[in-house]
């Protein structure tokens, strides 16, 4: 009970408290256009000060006696920014050191702020990634969440960024594996840190409102856990899981998985199949992958397609999904197209799409 109760208090931590948990994908800046930002706020700082100054110069008095120039007014601002005062131009007057008190001194700070800003940037990252972790756990809706990084992980991730063109800040990533983490939020994905077998780790990734939840783990009682702890987090959402062995595909679906995907037993047939008739496994690999050549995809059906056959269509259509139930192209139930049907159909991936897809896998 007590590692229980323990365990339910993450979920509830503010957002500081997570920053270390849950990291959110960051917007880089070139390092030559952040010095260049920053110099051209210095200016601008130091500018304003020097105009501020020269125009109430009559309000100064130099050491020399011979008023306060131009060139005094930028040597008086320069001095005083970088809190160096030697004291040989002072505001005499209440309107000038009024003006000092309200104005240059906020202006002082500012530009010091400028000059520092790497390393306040440094201490405020905690902060910022605070505020935007907790705006995200605010407005996570219909996201999908994978459960772990590796290379099925990696594999649906690609699938989903590629073929179902899902945006990358849609998809959360759970895992242990700090060094996979940071593939995946390299790739402006979010990640959690941490064991999805543990509920409360699931609960910081949105999993009671993701519309999906991808497990790929390791291990196949991991799997089972992690299905588990997922389907009473999240009864409404589409879990696919993947098992090394079809022996366990059972568990799988008892713990709450819509559908499982047997790793061991698919790679296992392809290897089979490719010492007889390789070219048939080139082709089953090409279907699957969605980055060039030819595509498994799913379109609704046009309103002219309802009530003709799915055999006459332009589009090599390989089943129906209707009501949720997939119907292949062979059966009864698919004579005749009804509205509302879902096509699984083979499309050509266009040389403007596989450009894009390589980008996308690369970036």
């Amino acid at each position: 009970m007590g590692r229980r109760a323990g365990a339910e208090q993450l979920a509830d931590l503010p957002g500081h408290a997570l920053a270390g948990v849950v990291r959110m994908p960051e917007t880089t800046v070139s390092p030559l256009n952040a010095i260049v930002r920053r110099v051209v706020g210095a200016v601008l700082v130091l500018f304003v000060v020097v105009l501020v100054v020269y125009l109430d110069r009559d309000g100064y008095q130099d050491s020399k006696g011979d008023g306060v120039s131009f060139l005094d007014a930028i040597y008086y601002a320069t001095v005083s920014l970088s809190t160096t005062g030697y004291g040989d131009i002072s505001p005499v007057t209440d309107t000038a050191r009024l003006v000092n008190i309200v104005l240059i001194t906020p202006l002082r700070v500012l530009f010091l702020i400028v000059l520092v800003g790497t390393t306040l940037e440094v201490l405020t990252e905690r902060s910022r990634q605070a505020l935007r972790i907790q705006k995200w756990r605010r407005t996570v809706r219909d996201h999908v969440v994978v459960v772990g990084f590796g290379t099925k992980g990696r594999s649906a991730v690609n699938t989903l960024l590629v073929d179902e063109n899902v945006e990358p800040n849609q998809v959360v990533v759970v895992d242990t594996d700090q060094q996979a983490l940071d593939s995946a939020a390299a790739r402006g994905l979010i990640t959690v840190h941490g064991s999805a077998t543990r509920g409360d780790v699931l609960r910081v990734a949105g999993v009671q409102r993701a519309r999906s939840v991808v497990v790929a783990a390791n291990r196949d009682d991991t799997a089972v856990l992690v299905t588990l702890t997922a389907r009473e987090l999240a009864p409404k959402a589409h879990i696919i899981a993947s098992v090394r062995e079809a022996e366990n595909v059972h568990l799988l679906k008892q713990s709450g998985a819509d559908q499982v995907v047997v790793s061991s037993d698919t790679a296992g047939r392809l290897l089979g199949m490719a010492t007889r008739t390789p070219l048939v496994v080139a082709m089953v690999e090409d279907l699957l992958t969605p980055e060039a050549g030819l595509a498994i995809a799913e379109r609704q059906v046009e309103p002219e397609e309802v009530g003709g056959s799915p055999r006459h269509l332009p589009d090599i259509v390989l089943g129906i999904v209707r009501e949720g139930r997939l119907f292949r192209v062979d059966a009864p139930e698919a004579d005749a197209i009804e509205a509302g049907d879902q096509l699984l159909y083979i499309r050509k991936v266009t040389p403007a799409e596989e450009k894009a897809n390589r980008a996308n896998r690369t970036g």
